[in-house]
């Protein structure tokens, strides 16, 4: 796959509130920013918290010694998540 296929979640958001008005047929070009900036967020949060789940899956699925690995590692996901959402949180 060529790195043209790779869209920005700030372009699957764009894309997504497009559809969702052609959908509903209404116009949100007052309000386009906010409603990107919306769906680019619950993109993200879901895409966090899923990665979130799938550490705690593997968290319990691993043997004792690579426990202390397996929370590292989720600690790791927590931190970095609490950052990107501070980080959009000062975008807006």
């Amino acid at each position: 796959m060529s790195s043209a296929a790779y869209k920005s979640l700030r372009e699957r958001a764009l894309e997504t509130s497009k559809k969702i008005q052609d959908i509903l047929k209404i116009n949100c070009a007052e309000n386009e920013q906010q409603v990107v900036n919306t769906i680019e967020r619950a993109i993200i949060e879901a895409l966090l918290e899923e990665r979130e789940r799938c550490a705690s899956v593997a968290y319990d699925h691993v043997c004792t010694e690579d426990r202390d690995k397996a929370h590292k590692v989720a600690e790791e996901i927590r931190r970095i998540r609490n950052a990107l959402t501070v980080n959009l949180e000062s975008m807006r």
